[in-house]
């Protein structure tokens, strides 16, 4: 029974008393002294002791173990909701008493929570991290892979979240703002190329090969190097543009010159319309594709040249023609020149070789452009001028009017004569005034320029005065006559007194004459005793309309034509005095 006791310690009231019953029966039965016995219940007493000092610093250390888990559950929960930025979470225990398990098993669920959220919001911040490395790599123009990105986890707040994705958000806006930059400079130099008849593909792959990936498989580039190879290349390309225009508009303006000179036909002209028609152009208005291709250009100077060398042997005739254009001027402004030795001189030079066609038409240009210089600068007097020989031959024209005893007739026609003589009185009564500015003008003008102002090789203010002359001589001779008529009424009127009416003889006057009369203008040089209006043969019929002839004002007219009658008179005194 003893045995099964040991064996089942339940058995018994407490299995330390059974067993201590055992062994005083098994000490009794062999005889075990009271001090052996002492001395092994006293080790037993040790031993248990001992046993109980164990078990009691395992559950001490036990118990440190729990509270240190505590403590760290607490301090990790802390850092979490300081890492995380939270103020307070909703799933934080508020158990505060209770067992050291108890207090552990209530934080637990919140602090795997909060590991949780720390996982997600470590997620985030990788991500908008890893975003902004990928973009600033595509600013900075790096080709390297972006590397992982480590999160700091001192700080997963919201706030420090908002403010990477503030970040990105301005990256995004950069990088957007960047890439349009890049479709642009892609769209002028498409535009620029296409005008040019450059290749794009070749021009754009040069800058970046990301800039011509059709497929869209790569990003472009939107580095700082690409936008300023493209801003590089599209200042270059505008610059070719610019000079490649201006070179059009050289050739064009030579083209025009060279057609110009030689008459070149509409049809001929046509063929290079896509030259000349950018003569005027700026830089932004040529658009066209093509529109300024090299081959273009070397075609407009193959035309060039084709025409200067035709120019060469054409020469003779172009300069003849601006001899002509010169001629033409001078004529117009008065002004006498030796045409025919001009011309030989300049069929000379071209004969000789010894100047070169381009001098030589320059030359001329030049010429021409001093000589418009120099009629414009007498125009305003020739048209005095003018109007003062018109004048002239209107107070011609109201002379042998006057004279006519047929002027108050009833025929036909008259009434026009009526009014065109009064016009005329209205216009002859001006010529003192006209001629007194014209002598002004004409002194000023040859104080400003150091030259004697000749109209046709005559110094005008000689054709001025000796015009006072005439016409003093003339008004001195309508004096005379008119004295000479009073006389003579006198004499008939007393006749008549003492010897009564004497019929007259009567003159013969002629249906078909409407102007009647010469008239005489007497003075001291034989020259001037003919009328200022009479031709050659002495001579000169009147018209009868209300119409004046209007004859050119030039040096060809006045020299080789037949001029008005008081101009030819003019003109021809000065020259029999000469």
């Amino acid at each position: 029974m003893a045995g099964n006791d040991v064996q089942n310690p339940l058995l018994g009231e407490t299995t330390c008393g059974s067993l201590l019953l055992q062994l005083q029966k098994i000490w009794d039965e062999v005889g075990e002294s009271d001090e052996e016995r002492d001395k092994m219940l006293l080790q037993l007493e040790q031993e248990c002791l001992n046993v109980y000092k164990r078990k009691v610093d395992q559950a001490a250390k036990s118990k440190a173990h729990l509270l240190q888990a505590l403590a760290d559950a607490k301090l990790e929960f802390t850092t979490l909701l300081a890492s995380l930025g939270e103020k307070s979470f909703v799933n934080i225990p508020d158990k505060t008493s209770g067992t050291i398990k108890e207090l552990l098993a209530a934080i637990a669920p919140a602090l795997e929570q909060l590991w949780m959220k720390k996982e997600e919001r470590i997620k985030e911040f990788s991500d908008v991290q890893t975003q902004i490395q990928k973009i600033c790599g595509e600013i900075a123009g790096s080709n390297e892979r972006v590397p992982s990105v480590t999160v700091g986890e001192s700080d997963l707040s919201l706030k420090k979240l908002k403010e990477f994705h503030d970040r990105l958000q301005e990256l995004q806006k950069e990088k957007s703002q960047r890439l349009n930059k890049v479709l642009e400079f892609l769209k002028n130099l498409h535009d620029i190329c296409g005008v040019l008849g450059v290749d794009l593909y070749s021009t754009v792959n040069d800058v970046h090969p990301s800039l011509i990936d059709a497929s869209g498989s790569q990003s472009k580039s939107i580095s700082n190097d690409t936008l300023a190879r493209l801003a590089k290349t599209a200042i270059f390309l505008k610059e070719v543009k610019k000079q490649r225009l201006h070179k059009y508009q050289d050739l064009a303006a030579q083209l025009t010159e060279l057609w110009n000179l030689m008459d070149t036909t509409e049809e001929e002209r046509s063929l290079f319309d896509h030259v000349t028609c950018h003569i005027s152009a700026s830089v932004d208005d040529v658009t066209a594709p093509g529109a300024l291709a090299l081959y273009l250009i070397e075609q407009a100077e193959v035309e060039v040249e084709r025409l200067n060398q035709l120019k060469g042997s054409r020469m003779k005739e172009i300069a003849l023609k601006r001899q002509g254009e010169l001629e033409e001027i001078f004529g117009r402004a008065h002004i006498e020149i030796d045409a025919k030795a001009t011309n030989e001189k300049i069929l000379a030079l071209i004969e000789s070789g010894n100047v070169e066609p381009s001098e030589l038409l320059a030359d001329m240009d030049a010429q021409i452009i001093k000589a418009k210089e120099e009629a414009l600068s007498r125009k305003d007097i020739l048209d005095k001028v003018d109007k003062w020989m018109s004048a002239c031959e209107e107070e011609s024209w109201l002379e042998d009017y006057n004279r006519d005893d047929n002027r108050y007739s009833g025929s036909r026609g008259a009434h026009l004569n009526l009014k065109r003589a009064e016009k005329a009185r209205i216009l002859v009564s001006k010529i003192p005034g006209l001629v007194d500015t014209l002598v002004a003008k004409t002194r000023t003008w040859e104080e400003e320029h150091g030259t004697t102002f000749a109209y046709d090789g005559i110094p005008l203010l000689t054709m001025l005065d000796r015009y006072a002359v005439l016409r003093h001589d003339r008004e001195e001779e309508k004096r005379r006559m008119r004295d000479q008529k009073k006389i003579h009424e006198q004499l008939n009127a007393e006749q008549e007194a003492m010897f009564g009416t004497k019929p007259s003889p009567l003159r013969p006057i002629s249906s078909s004459k409407k102007v009647l009369g010469p008239r005489v203008n007497v003075g001291s040089n034989g020259a001037l005793n003919r009328r200022l209006s009479m031709n050659q043969n002495g001579s000169r019929s009147v018209k009868r309309d209300n119409t004046r002839p209007v004859a050119p004002l030039n040096y060809v007219a006045i020299s080789k034509m037949d001029a008005p009658p008081v101009r030819s008179v003019l003109l021809s005194e000065f020259t029999c005095e000469k």
